[in-house]
């Protein structure tokens, strides 16, 4: 007899987790039938894959060298089955898009509306987050694709570089009882009320930036609500540099980047799940949001 499917994925599962029960709760499996999977792919291969011996099961050498095959087949395979899920989608009848809170959204609107006039078949689910929350929403599976900053070194996605946003404290003029430099601390600013954002997420743990433990903060849902509150002497903040130049300018606002107060840069990409099929409506978003993103970046600057 040839090892089957699940004695693979069973083996596999047991590797990853480093224990048989782990293995079982991962793939939905019982204990004993994970365990006589993976005996009775030994005895097919004529080989001792694991090394039962310690408190977590380990390979063999050989066992290694025979993961190492399993796991590039599995990947294969999935490639495969997602390959034929693409080939069998008919046209999307609908695509969720989520723009992150960091995206000038004329310029990303007026991309997206070119695409779509040419896809009249297709509705546009368009969802504006915060922070986390365009993450949340592409790996619960409730976004075909997200404009936003990720972890590039995360596997799951792939992604199109697009542009980099600056991203600096500012305040209104009058706001700061002191005299502006460069040499500002979050100690002195803790007396002073912080506009921050409101992270989006519904059931992953929030994340905060550049927020200075302490101090008063003003929570608010969009960039354009925490500007207006900045430009009102309500607070100050961190604000992306595309969406305040004219306010820096005009000496509205102003800069009080410095040696403690840094700011920062986040890289903005188009970005979307690698393990999942993406339909012929999707594919070809990607492909255009790829060919319009050296445009897309001189229409922002």
């Amino acid at each position: 007899m040839e090892p089957t499917l699940h004695q693979l994925v069973c083996f596999d599962a047991v590797v990853t987790e480093g224990s048989f029960q782990a293995a079982a709760e991962k793939i939905g499996r019982a204990q004993p039938s994970v365990s006589a999977a993976v005996k009775n792919l030994e005895s097919q291969v004529g080989l001792v894959l694991l090394d039962r011996s310690g408190y977590r099961v380990a390979l063999t050498e050989a066992g290694r060298s025979f993961h190492e095959r399993t796991r590039i087949f599995l990947h294969e395979l999935s490639a495969l089955k997602n390959h034929a899920a693409q080939l069998a989608m008919g046209a999307e009848s609908e695509l969720r898009v989520v723009i992150g809170d960091l995206c000038p959204l004329p310029q990303t609107l007026a991309l997206l509306r070119r695409f779509f006039d040419d896809c009249p078949g297709t509705r546009l689910h368009l969802h504006f987050e915060a922070i986390t929350g365009p993450w949340e929403r592409l790996f619960d599976g409730d976004a075909d694709l997200i404009l936003h900053h990720i972890d590039k070194a995360d596997p799951r996605l792939e992604f199109l570089g697009l542009f980099s946003v600056r991203v600096m404290p500012v305040v209104a003029p009058g706001f700061l009882r002191f005299p502006i430099s460069r040499s500002i601390t979050p100690e002195q600013m803790r007396d002073y009320a912080q506009c921050v954002i409101r992270d989006t997420v519904r059931h992953t743990p929030p994340r905060d930036y550049f927020v200075v433990e302490g101090a008063r903060s003003w929570t608010v849902s969009d960039q354009l609500m925490k500007r207006e509150l900045i430009l009102q002497g309500m607070g100050w903040g961190h604000m992306p540099k595309f969406l305040i130049d004219q306010d820096l300018r005009e000496k509205r606002l102003i800069d009080i980047t410095g040696k403690h107060l840094r700011g920062g840069t986040a890289d903005i990409v188009a970005a979307r799940r690698r393990e999942v099929p993406h339909g012929p409506i999707a594919n070809r978003l990607w492909s255009y949001i790829e060919e319009r993103a050296t445009a897309f970046v001189e229409a922002i600057s």
